[in-house]
């Protein structure tokens, strides 16, 4: 048995070596070459026994034929191999540059709030009056918030990775009702116009299976933005659909809409529109809102116009439970 298994590995590493695998995979057209060299040289067919040369052609097919079988036997795992190191390759670099373009964002991110928080620093210990450095004070505050909304943010998106997801019914009818009233209680919410519209005829929603906290944390970032890029004459509509398999619930507003050149780039993680670098923010808020959606099985999408009838559309769709 011992010799036995020596052989059969010896044989394994020689049909694994290249150049047997090679010879083998020609050997069916080289015999069928050979075969048609025989019958067309050799024999030398007169016309009534012309059936000889279709036989050496029907050969050398054969063969090369079974050369390609061969060929994708031995050699199929290595092709696909090396189309999928060129795919891991590229994948590399894409990953690579997102990387360098994420930490160049977070560097600015962290900048700024830390350059605020410095000169008021400086203001607070040179001010020579006391209105003065209550004002540096608020400056430095507000950088402390900023910096805090953004670590609070890039924590939540490094836990949705790693934590696991709850899979229980969730109502959005409900979920979204509350959602609304939380975000119509803050003050950047007071005497702006908000309508939910949840159509309810002729039969309840069905239910979505996930993780409720998350659901909520994605419309309220969704409702929350909406409000941060409109105006007070503008309104935000939150409308919610169904068809049996999939709860639509669009976010729309009437606001100055998003450029065409920043659409592709408002998921990226810390991007920051044109529209977006007057607004504070963490630039997480999308991205976040995103990871949650598509954990859930569902998607998110945008479209946004500037030209009259203006406005964004935020729509996610989440599949029903079953």
């Amino acid at each position: 048995m011992r010799r036995l298994a020596s052989l059969l590995e010896w044989l394994n590493r020689w049909f694994s070596t290249l150049w047997v695998r090679l010879g083998i995979v020609l050997l069916p057209v080289a015999l069928g070459g050979m075969v048609a060299f025989y019958v067309q040289i050799v024999i030398r067919p007169l016309p009534i026994l012309a059936f000889r040369i279709d036989i050496g052609t029907a050969v050398l097919l054969a063969g090369l034929f079974l050369t390609l079988l061969l060929g994708a036997y031995f050699f199929g795992d290595e092709s696909r191999s090396w189309f999928a190191r060129d795919e891991i390759v590229a994948m590399r670099h894409e990953l690579e540059e997102s990387r360098r373009q994420f930490i160049r964002r977070l560097d600015h991110e962290l900048k700024n709030p830390l350059t605020g928080l410095q000169a008021a620093l400086v203001n607070m210990a040179e001010a020579p009056d006391e209105a003065d450095r209550a004002r540096a004070a608020e400056n430095a505050r507000q950088a402390l918030e900023r910096l805090r909304r953004l670590l609070a943010d890039l924590r939540k998106l490094a836990e949705l990775d790693e934590q696991s997801l709850e899979r229980l019914p969730v109502d959005i009818p409900a979920l979204l009702e509350e959602v609304t009233d939380a975000v119509r209680s803050l003050p950047s919410a007071q005497g702006r116009a908000i309508h939910l519209l949840i159509s309810r005829v002729p039969w309840p929603f069905p239910p979505v299976r996930g993780d409720r906290d998350l659901l909520s944390l994605a419309f309220y970032n969704l409702i929350e933005n909406a409000l941060k890029f409109t105006t007070s004459q503008d309104t935000v509509e939150i409308r919610a659909l169904e068809d049996g398999k999939v709860i639509l619930v669009e976010v729309a507003d009437s606001g100055p809409g998003i450029p065409p050149t920043d659409l592709p780039k408002i998921f990226e993680e810390l991007y920051r529109g044109v529209n977006a670098r007057r607004v504070e923010g963490s630039g997480l808020g999308l991205a976040l809102t995103r990871r949650i959606v598509r954990l859930h099985g569902g998607t998110l999408e945008v479209r946004s116009r500037q030209d009259e009838p203006r406005g964004t559309v935020f729509t996610v769709r989440l599949p029903v439970a079953r």
